[in-house]
C-alpha cells in the first residue's frame, strides 16, 4: 500500500476519534440542555416544513457481543408492549407541540431490534405514527430488519404501511466470526428476507458489514463479500468494529487477542471497498457504497449528500425528531436527547409526555465548525466561498482555521481556488482532520479507532 507511510505519519493506526455523525459528538451533550430546550425547539419548527422521524426500539431477544448500541435483552414481549404504550404517549405529546402543517419526509425504525415487535404491536405503533404525521410526497419508510427474528406476517405488516427501504445487518457470514461475536445469522436466513422483500416490490435494500472483527481474515471476508454481492443490495455500508468494552460491557466476551491488528483492519477495509467498486457500486463518503441509480449515489453526485446519526443520507429535512429511550432529536437550534435508560425514559413520559434529558445548544461558532466538518466528511473538501457567504462575520476566524489546517497537514490538504481539498490518497485521515477542526478535545478513550 503506497500511501501507508503517509497514513502512519499522521497517526491513523493510533488515533481514537469520533465518527462525526453529529457535531458536537453526543458525549459532549450537556445536562443543562434538556426538557425545556426540547419543548422550545419543537414549538419553533417552521410551519409547512418537512421533518424526519426516528423511533428507537431498544429491545433484543439476544444481545450480540459486538454491539455498543443502547439495547437490552428480553425473553418475552411484556416489556415491549409497555414500551410501545409509552411511545404512543410521547408521539401524541410531540405532535401537539408541532405546527399542524408539518409533513413527515422520513420514518426510520431502529434499535435494538424493531422486528422484535409482533405484527399486532407493530400495527398499533405505526397506526399512531401515521395518524400523527402526514407523509410528504417524497416519503421514505425504512426499518432495520433482523433476518433471524422476522416472519412473513411482520414483513407484510410493514409493507402494508408503505415500507420502501429495508436495512439488514450482515456483519460477517463466517461461522467462526459469528460465534466470536455472539451473532449467528445464516446466508439462507438473509436470502429469505431479501427474496421476500424483492417479491413484495420493496427493492431498496441496505446492508451493513463490519471489518476488524475477531478471527476475520481477508480470505473469510472475501467469501462474505461474495455472498453479499450476490444479493445485490442498493446500498452497502462498511464500518470498522469499535472495541470499547469499558463502555459496552458485553464486549468483554470478545478477546483482544482475537482481533486483527490495525494494518489488517485497513487491508480488510480496502478489500471491501475495491470489491464493491468492481461490482459497480459508487463510493459515497468514507464508508458507504451505492448503485448509480440509488438516491444516495445521486445525492453524492449532485452535492446534496448529508450526514446524520445513521451515517450518510440524502435526507434534506432540517428537523429530525427522535422517539424512545436515548433517541436524539436534531433542530436548527441544537440537539436534544431523551433519557437513556428505558425506565428513566418511561418515567419522564409518564410525568409529562416528554423525555428530554440532555442536549446541546449550538452557537454560531458551533454551526461554523459543524458546516466545515460535514463538508469535509461528505465531499472531502471545505468550500470557503460558501462558508464566507453563510458566516460573513467570521471571515477572519475561517481563514485562521484554514491556515492552521494547511500548516498541520501540508501533504494531505491542498487549497486551490478557495476550495480546500483532501488528497485522494489521504482520505482515510478524514476523521483525524475533522477532529483537528473540532473545538472540543474529548477523552480519547470514548471514541473508536480512526481506521
Amino acid at each position: 500500500m503506497e500511501n501507508l507511510p503517509l497514513l502512519e505519519r499522521y497517526g491513523l493506526f493510533d488515533a481514537k476519534v469520533p465518527r462525526y455523525t453529529s457535531y458536537p459528538p453526543a458525549n459532549h451533550f450537556q445536562n443543562g440542555v434538556g426538557l425545556q430546550s426540547q419543548k422550545q425547539w419543537l414549538s419553533a419548527v417552521p410551519d409547512a416544513s418537512d421533518i424526519s422521524v426516528y423511533i428507537h426500539i431498544p429491545f433484543c431477544k439476544r444481545l450480540c457481543w459486538f454491539c455498543a448500541c443502547r439495547t437490552q435483552g428480553t425473553k418475552t414481549l411484556d416489556p415491549v408492549v409497555g414500551y410501545v404504550a409509552t411511545l404512543t404517549k410521547e408521539i401524541l405529546a410531540v405532535k401537539a407541540s408541532l405546527p399542524a402543517s408539518i409533513r413527515m419526509a422520513r420514518l426510520h425504525l431502529g434499535g435494538g431490534t424493531p422486528t422484535i415487535l409482533s405484527p399486532a404491536l407493530m400495527e398499533r405503533l405505526l397506526t399512531v405514527v401515521f395518524e400523527a404525521f402526514v407523509p410528504s410526497d417524497e416519503f421514505e419508510f425504512s426499518v432495520e430488519i433482523d433476518p433471524t427474528d422476522v416472519g412473513a406476517d411482520l414483513l407484510q405488516t410493514l409493507s402494508d404501511f408503505g415500507l420502501n427501504r429495508a436495512s439488514i445487518g450482515v456483519q460477517d457470514f463466517d461461522p467462526e466470526v459469528q460465534n466470536a461475536i455472539g451473532r449467528q445469522q445464516s446466508i439462507a436466513q438473509t436470502n429469505w428476507v431479501v427474496d421476500w422483500l424483492n417479491n413484495a416490490g420493496i427493492q431498496s435494500l441496505n446492508f451493513d458489514l463490519l471489518y476488524g472483527l475477531p478471527h476475520q481474515t481477508e480470505d473469510t471476508f472475501a467469501k462474505t463479500i461474495e455472498n453479499v454481492l450476490k444479493m445485490r443490495p442498493d446500498r452497502l455500508a462498511i464500518y470498522g468494529y469499535a472495541h470499547v468494552p469499558w463502555m459496552s460491557k458485553r464486549q468483554v466476551m470478545i478477546k483482544d487477542d482475537d482481533l486483527p491488528d490495525p494494518l489488517t483492519r485497513l487491508q480488510l477495509s480496502e478489500q471491501a471497498k475495491n470489491a464493491f467498486i468492481n461490482a459497480g457500486y459508487k463510493p459515497v463518503g468514507i464508508d458507504h457504497f451505492a448503485l448509480p441509480s440509488d438516491s444516495l449515489a445521486i445525492a453524492d453526485a449532485t452535492g446534496k449528500l448529508r450526514r446524520n446519526f445513521q451515517g450518510y443520507t440524502d435526507d434534506t429535512s432540517p428537523t429530525l425528531i427522535g422517539f424512545g429511550a436515548s433517541a436524539i432529536s436534531r433542530f436548527a437550534q441544537g440537539y436534544a436527547q431523551n433519557a437513556v435508560a428505558t425506565s428513566a425514559y418511561q418515567g419522564r413520559i409518564a410525568e409529562g409526555g416528554f423525555a428530554g434529558n440532555k442536549g446541546f445548544a449550538l452557537s454560531s461558532q458551533d454551526h461554523l465548525i459543524a458546516s466545515m466538518i460535514e463538508d469535509l466528511m461528505c465531499r472531502f473538501q471545505i468550500d470557503l466561498p460558501l462558508l464566507f457567504k453563510t458566516y460573513p462575520d467570521k471571515w477572519s476566524q475561517i481563514e485562521t482555521y484554514i491556515a492552521g489546517l494547511l500548516s498541520r497537514f501540508p501533504d494531505v490538504l491542498v487549497r486551490r481556488d478557495d476550495v480546500v481539498t483532501l488528497r485522494r490518497e489521504a482520505r482515510m485521515l478524514i476523521r483525524i482532520i475533522a477532529h483537528d477542526i473540532d473545538g472540543f478535545r474529548a477523552n480519547l478513550e470514548a471514541h473508536s479507532m480512526a481506521v
